[in-house]
């Protein structure tokens, strides 16, 4: 591994141009082809001040007045705009002035506060931040205030018309005239960074072209009308690509500031949302509030889920209520790797992430980087026209290739006679018990069997004798009460291996989680290991 492994086979990259996977336009020239073809295409937006609606032709025309003042600051194409706005107008806005300056737009989620923030800002190289001064309970001046000296970071820029000292104001900036650019397909367009929670977040490197060809290949045989609700933050490339949608493909989409199950419900029905993704506690909440409120849900066409295990039960219950729920499988370097379908046999949708998408390619192989046969369990790597350029730290790449192009993704998954991709773990998220590796992905199923659970983590309890134990934290369904004698009755029931059975079960009221709605598992384990127990909510 390592030298030039991040670069793709030149018959590879025909393929995809034959496809039409690969375009030869940069985001911003995308962009504007899309303002010019599709100028009314809705997006709407929903956070604190209630709703505010904005067209694609609008946004854009937005997009190149602050491209204009942006270089009259003293940006150029290749600078690095680095921006910490929630989901709205303001981010879209943002998004197209990055993409017609032919700058890097470094999105950064809300919750990094000084720390995250701070090595974000020093391992890109940003010019220019640009914030809000306040957003829910988040003082983002005090953020600024803290940050150390960061000699490429020349300006600190607030939302509104008005900033303290040694902080610019967006809307008082002095009106410029945007110069031609030359629009590079292949030059950094967006940079993200994964909300690492053990080590400090990596910087993933994507082109125009991988972000065009992952949008492409999701507009395949949609209709363009179709509207798309976006639960997903700014920062996270679900969250990115649900902005980059609209202003890419001007299909119609309502960005969410916040999650907020019953107004999602709304507008689902309200507009007959025709295709949502989300994890497992977006969809359970929707459902959920739906059913509270009267709402109906009958438009969907797909509700794409991911990003955590997905329990079979929850994609039975959707498919009761009329939804067709498809599985996924993806991340922030390689945003869809492979999904179900709608016409996906419900036994695939059920248990596999489905097939790969047009344009990648999947191989699952040993530790030595060789293929290993159908079914077998093994690390999946994949290549594909949305695979991104690699990192910011050139040492992660070298342990992240194969030759050939192909990602080491860190997931353990097995592929079956029919193609179809699933799964079953994370390669370092295993318990080590007396020596033996137990997925702790598979002790979640199971515990999703035990009677009266609602969600569950498996996490490694530290033990002097077997090194780890199983440690269960789980919430609870309405009056249950779960305790490690019952989950060892649920598991003789099923048949499960002993070892695979919990020895301690921590109960709380909710999980710690990413942005995205992720569990924070790292932080689990972090106060199983400060205290012996939890001291969560």
């Amino acid at each position: 591994m390592g030298g030039n492994d991040t670069a793709m086979p030149a018959e590879l990259q025909q393929g995809w141009r034959a496809a039409g996977l690969w375009a030869d336009e940069s985001l911003g020239q995308a962009m504007a082809r899309a303002a010019s073809e599709r100028p009314h295409a809705e997006l709407r937006f929903h956070g604190q001040e209630g709703e505010r609606v904005t067209t694609l032709g609008q946004l854009h025309a937005e997009g190149l007045k602050l491209a204009g003042r942006l270089h009259r600051l003293g940006l150029r194409p290749g600078d690095v705009l680095a921006m910490q706005v929630p989901s709205g107008i303001e981010n879209a806005i943002i998004t197209q002035a990055a993409a017609a300056l032919g700058c890097t737009l470094l999105q950064i989620v809300h919750i990094y506060g000084p720390h995250e923030l701070a090595h974000i800002l020093a391992d890109s190289g940003a010019r220019a931040l640009i914030v809000p001064r306040r957003w829910r309970a988040i003082d983002y001046l005090e953020r600024l205030a803290r940050l150390p000296d960061l000699p490429a970071l020349e300006h600190r820029i607030v939302l509104g018309g008005e900033a303290a000292e040694g902080l610019l104001a967006l809307d008082s900036l002095p009106d410029g005239e945007l110069p031609q650019v030359a629009h590079d397909p292949d030059a950094l367009a967006v940079l993200l960074y994964t909300s690492g929670t053990t080590a400090a977040p990596k910087g993933v490197r994507h082109s125009s072209r991988s972000l065009l060809a992952e949008l492409t290949a999701q507009g395949l045989g949609r209709t363009p009308d179709d509207w798309v609700l976006s639960p997903w933050p700014s920062g996270h490339i679900a969250g990115t690509l649900g902005v980059l949608g609209h202003a890419l493909l001007g299909r119609p989409t309502i960005l969410l500031e916040a999650w907020d199950p019953a107004l999602a419900a709304r507008l689902v029905d309200r507009f007959k949302v025709a295709q949502m993704s989300g994890t497992p506690f977006h969809l359970s909440g929707l459902m959920e509030a739906a059913e509270r409120g009267g709402h109906d849900l009958g438009s969907f066409e797909q509700f794409l889920i991911g990003a955590t295990t997905v329990p079979p039960a929850l994609v039975a219950a959707s498919e009761a209520a009329g939804i067709r729920c498809c599985r996924c499988y993806g991340s922030t370097e390689m945003p869809t790797i492979s999904q179900c379908v709608p016409d996906d046999p419900l036994d695939k949708r059920l248990g596999t992430d489905g097939r790969p998408n047009p344009g990648v390619e999947v191989r699952i192989v040993d530790d030595a980087g060789q293929d290993l046969p159908t079914g077998a369990e093994g690390e999946v790597a994949a290549r594909g026209s949305e695979r991104f350029l690699g990192y910011t730290d050139p040492d992660l790449n070298a342990a992240s290739f194969l030759p050939g192009g192909w990602f080491l993704t860190g997931d353990i998954g097995r592929i079956d006679a029919e193609g179809y991709l699933a799964i079953t773990d994370r390669k370092k998220d295993i318990i080590i018990r007396g020596g033996e590796n137990i997925s702790s992905r598979e002790v979640e199923e199971l515990m999703l069997q035990v009677p009266g659970v609602r969600e569950s983590a498996a996490i490694g309890a530290p033990d002097a004798r077997l090194g780890e134990r199983i440690c269960a934290v789980v919430t609870l369904e309405d009056g249950a009460e779960v305790d490690v004698a019952a989950i060892d009755a649920a598991f003789r029931r099923i048949g499960v291996a002993r070892q695979k059975t919990p020895e301690l079960v921590i109960v709380v009221e909710e999980f710690p989680r990413t942005p995205s709605g992720k569990i924070q598992k790292a932080e689990l384990r972090r106060e199983l290991g400060a205290s012996g127990r939890l001291a969560l909510p």
